[in-house]
């Protein structure tokens, strides 16, 4: 028994797309993250809860390389793409404009087939020379999903994804999600609605003054 469970842990390790080990990330003497561990399988979608203040955005900007771990590790088997919760986009730029800009800062080497890549894999084709500042919230956000999808991350990270949405934006937004999963993305998102990260992960995660633990699935106490 000792030996399958071994091999067991072997096999998880090995079929993680992402793993952090003991993370810690500090501002001064305030520690935002402290000794977190955590992994992702491909094709999982894992939901960060807690709430103002928790650690969730800090956690997922050291686990995007946006912030250096001050402590701990993390290692990923692909690129893994980040979406921040205030999209950094450029209102009088089209659609397919920011798409290719972001491309080029991501160093993707056939930017005209990436963009379009993510214009048809997004359902934006249609509003490629739109104007991004004169989209609805929900298109934006899929403006801001497109790029952290850029180069085909093997994990998704995003950051309050819906929190400015209305609920059909909502549900449009988990339904594209979820065809990415499907197709073998890692995602982890973060969120303080208990009903949506009840609702749509595999599992939940919840993060308690810069601290992990697990949650059941239904979003349950």
């Amino acid at each position: 028994m000792g030996d399958q469970s071994a091999d067991d842990a072997a096999g998880a390790v090995s079929e993680a797309v992402l793993a952090a080990s003991g993370v810690s990330h500090h501002y001064g003497a305030r520690h935002a993250v402290a000794d977190v561990s955590l992994s992702l399988t491909a094709g999982e979608m894992v939901a960060l809860i807690g709430p103002n203040g928790a650690g969730k955005t800090t956690l997922l900007s050291v686990l995007a390389g946006v912030l250096p771990a001050d402590a701990g590790s993390v290692t990923a088997t692909g690129k893994v793409g980040w979406v921040p919760q205030q999209a950094a986009l450029y209102p009088r730029l089209s659609v397919r404009q920011n798409l290719a800009f972001f491309a080029r800062l991501e160093r993707v080497q056939d930017v005209d087939a990436a963009v379009a890549q993510m214009l048809e894999q997004t359902g934006l084709e249609a509003r490629a020379e739109e104007q991004v500042g004169r989209l609805s919230g929900g298109n934006r956000q899929r403006v801001n999903v497109a790029i952290g999808l850029l180069g085909s991350p093997s994990v998704l990270l995003l950051d309050e994804p819906s929190a400015s949405l209305d609920p059909g934006q909502r549900e449009r937004l988990w339904t594209f999600l979820g065809a990415f999963t499907g197709g073998g993305t890692a995602v982890l998102f973060s969120t303080h609605d208990m009903g949506e990260a009840g609702r749509e992960p595999d599992r939940v995660l919840e993060m308690v003054d810069g601290k992990l633990s697990g949650a059941p699935a239904d979003g349950g106490d």
